[in-house]
């Protein structure tokens, strides 16, 4: 099986902001992960990532599942995809009414 592109969607939310997510089915876990999806969800307004939920082996200290608030890294415990939407659908309502 190769890696197989499940969703990709760019949302605008205002003049100088938008969400991007990006999912695939994956043959094998990303190191960190114990399920066979690769994803990045972000928010970014004015050219700045202010929130993205991803499961990239990166330079802090969480690998696997983790989520990026500002500067902050923090695990987050990945239970599905639907749930994962909705967590980051949640942050980002949170981020809009505190504007």
């Amino acid at each position: 099986m190769k890696a197989e592109l499940l969703f990709h969607k760019r949302e605008g939310l205002s003049e100088t902001a938008f969400v991007e997510m990006v999912i695939w089915r994956v043959p094998d876990a990303a190191r960190g992960s114990k399920h066979g999806f690769k994803y990045r969800l972000a928010l970014v307004a004015d050219g700045v990532c202010l929130l993205r939920y991803d499961n990239e082996a990166g330079k802090g200290d969480h690998k696997g599942d983790h989520k990026h608030v500002g500067e902050r890294e923090v695990a987050y415990r990945f239970t599905d995809l639907a749930t994962l939407q909705a967590d980051f659908w949640k942050d980002v309502a949170e981020w809009r009414a505190g504007r």
